[in-house]
């Protein structure tokens, strides 16, 4: 189990590359104010790719994911399901449960409550819930583990595109300015080459790099502060930390 006074920030997303496209600038800058970071997949990403099979895929990324976690200091976790397999049911909540009350965050990061995508509305879902049993001794989960106190608040990222499936603007409570990280964002997905090279054949050179920083650009518009941003919306701190609690914005000096 992690150590329960440690400062601990945990993104967990559906797909590999999830994470450097929403929320890799806020954990950069996390680490830089003494967080240690988790990063886990959902999903293995099987199903990215037009040129391998479904096991070649998940293999490729895999190593890419784990690059990606290394390249921002992150503890890499296991994916857990294949693409388009992420349900939220018991298995997949016993198994989470057990890694956040052995990760024991102070931050979590997640989807948006919507998305176009429903593994990544699944993978919130999953990633609330587990994290509300943190507390919880009856709850199994597998592996078998104790249930913890510790407080945890939840923030929620962006939907990809800023929009929910609806078309509608949703407007984040947090801007995070990360301007002078698109570099090394830039340099963070570029590890998922797989990823790269399939969007880059099907879509122009670079596209895969230019349209994450082109949503950053975009809402960083919408901050009126900052030229690229990340934003987040923190969950209802009912059963999961005080109601006053807010250690992104604390531990990043933001005024939220």
């Amino acid at each position: 189990m992690n150590d329960i006074n440690a400062k601990v920030a945990f993104a967990i997303c559906a797909h590999p590359d999830d994470i450097e496209f929403l929320m890799s600038g806020t954990l950069m800058r996390l680490r830089r104010a003494g967080y240690e970071l988790h990063y886990l997949n959902i999903a293995n990403g099987c199903c990215g790719s037009t040129t391998h099979d479904a096991v070649e895929t998940a293999a490729i990324r895999l190593t890419e994911a784990h690059a990606a976690a290394n390249f921002i200091g992150a503890t890499f976790h296991e994916p857990l399901c294949n693409d388009l397999e992420v349900f939220y049911d018991q298995p997949t909540l016993a198994k989470l449960t057990a890694i956040i009350r052995n990760v024991a965050p102070d931050i979590l990061l997640t989807h948006s409550p919507t998305d176009y995508m429903e593994d990544h509305t699944t993978t919130c879902r999953l990633a609330v819930t587990s994290a509300f049993c943190r507390g919880m001794p009856n709850y199994p989960t597998t592996p078998v583990t104790a249930a913890i106190e510790k407080p945890v608040t939840v923030y929620h990222a962006q939907p990809y595109s800023h929009y929910d499936p609806l078309g509608e603007l949703i407007t984040p409570s947090c801007y995070i300015d990360v301007t002078a990280l698109q570099p090394r964002k830039r340099e963070m997905l570029a590890l998922h080459q797989s990823q790269k090279q399939w969007l880059d054949e099907s879509q122009g050179l670079d596209s895969y790099l230019n349209s994450m920083q082109d949503l950053d650009r975009q809402l960083g518009t919408i901050s009126g502060k900052f030229e690229y941003a990340e934003g987040w919306r923190k969950h209802s701190h009912l059963g999961f930390c005080a109601p006053n609690a807010d250690p992104l914005s604390a531990a990043l000096e933001i005024d939220s």
